[in-house]
């Protein structure tokens, strides 16, 4: 069994899916997958869970399956979170910079944070993420690091995402049920966000769309910064849900032909191709044409892509896009979406696959769509572990730091008193044979 301290573990607990992965980063910056386990999800809907013991077994399967083919055992792990209780929020904080010299150090930096958490902080939500957006030293604006700066006052906008502490308790409970310790939650889009985006397009403005089972992610970039996240509770599964309203057909077949002949567009020649699908036993077969299967799918994605556009104008960025559209996810994979989106967005469409960056035995089965959260998330795993190593070894610096220059004054200090000690001793020695000196003279008077 492979004993590696550099290797991540990661679970995406989804709607469809659950997905165990373990894997470490290479040396050419790439994410090689050593370990890989899926099972259908149970317990979970919109990235809620409704019932604990469901998504604790589901966890243990995948999680056994990572360890059958891997030999890797689980022990800490990142885990992805999404839904509608999840929502972000922009805010600013000040801080008076006490130092004599006005430079502004990474702790002010740290303090500064601190500070917005407590400005934040609400007895039903936990803050999951609080990413810097820009600085203001005194009036100076649009500054992104300001370390080194002198100044009297820092202020810092923030991106804050917080999610219900009930919600987000039911998650963790479930991972430690499950035997395991949760290192970290990330936000789902912005796991899927690390493994679809090149830089070129978070820095030049770009919106990545996360069509999920339960929900659609969304995550905004630019400057290579987040400036805008939400989560649209509409995904495949409703849509499969539609079919099988519409047509009064099963689940599992509504599923089949969603994936088999679904399309996100409408077209003229689908009303000549015709489906049959076999009855309930005793019943007749129903038969529909593929437009009207068409119908369904594109009206559910037409709703999908206008709720994006609404959170892409309400974050002011539609005309700053100059990186276009990323779409992701198991939704991503309809036929015709592309077209649809492009047509609605008025934008440049990429469907995007995790394909640059991993590597490994089970690359060519983990480069799909339906897979980015979770390999974004073992990347995400990866930069929490430097930041960490990187805290670490700068705390460690400073505490060597201060002790070194408490040295010096306890060192003076000794020399201080020794050499005090000293003269005292050598200004006594001196006096007694003053008055020996002169004890002596006065005998000499005597006689």
């Amino acid at each position: 069994m492979e004993n590696n301290s550099e290797i991540i573990a990661a679970i995406d607990i989804g709607t469809t899916k659950i997905v165990a992965l373990a894997g470490k980063k290479t040396k050419d910056n790439r994410f090689e997958i050593i370990g890989f386990g899926t099972t259908p999800s149970k317990g979970i809907r919109r990235g809620v869970v409704l019932n604990i013991d469901e998504t604790v077994n589901s966890i243990r399967i995948a999680v056994k399956k990572a360890y059958d083919n891997s030999g890797i055992r689980f022990n800490e792990v990142f885990i992805g979170i999404a839904g509608q209780h999840v929502l972000s929020q922009k805010n600013r904080c000040s801080l008076k910079i006490g130092s004599t010299d006005g430079i502004i150090k990474k702790e002010h930096l740290q303090e500064l944070e601190d500070l917005m958490r407590q400005m934040i902080s609400d007895p039903g939500e936990e803050i999951l993420d609080i990413i810097p957006q820009s600085y203001i030293v005194d009036k100076e604006t649009g500054i992104d690091n300001p370390c080194d700066m002198t100044g009297s006052i820092l202020q810092g906008n923030y991106h804050i995402i917080v999610g219900q502490m009930s919600m987000v308790n039911n998650i963790k409970k479930c991972a430690t049920i499950a035997g395991l310790k949760v290192k970290s939650l990330f936000l789902e889009p912005l796991a899927s966000a690390e493994a679809v985006l090149s830089s070129q397009e978070k820095e030049s403005g770009v919106a990545m769309i996360d069509i999920g089972g339960g929900t659609t992610d969304l995550a905004i970039y630019k400057n290579n910064k987040v400036v805008h996240t939400a989560v649209i509770p509409i995904g495949g599964n409703t849509i499969t849900n539609d079919i099988k309203q519409r047509l009064a057909i099963m689940e599992k077949q509504a599923e089949e032909l969603k994936i088999i002949y679904g399309s996100a567009l409408q077209e003229k020649s689908q009303e000549d191709t015709v489906i049959s699908i076999e009855g309930l036993k005793g019943r007749e077969e129903k038969e529909f044409s593929l437009r009207e299967l068409a119908k369904i799918i594109q009206a559910r994605m037409e709703e999908i892509l206008h709720a994006v556009m609404f959170q892409i104008e309400s974050a002011g960025i539609r005309e700053k896009l100059a990186g276009g559209i990323v779409i992701t996810g198991g939704g991503s994979l309809m036929r015709n979406l592309k077209q649809l989106a492009a047509y609605i967005t008025n934008n440049d469409i990429r469907i995007a696959y995790p394909t640059g960056y991993i590597t490994g035995e089970f690359s060519d089965l983990l480069n799909k769509p339906q897979y980015s959260t979770a390999i974004g998330l073992i990347m995400k795993g990866c930069d929490y572990n430097t930041i960490i190593e990187e805290k670490s070894a700068f705390d460690k610096l400073n505490e060597e730091q201060e002790a070194e220059e408490e040295k010096p004054e306890v060192n003076e200090k000794t020399k201080s008193e020794k050499h005090k000690h000293k003269d005292s001793d050598s200004n006594g020695k001196l006096l007694d044979k003053l008055k020996l000196k002169m004890s002596r003279l006065f005998d000499e008077d005597e006689d």
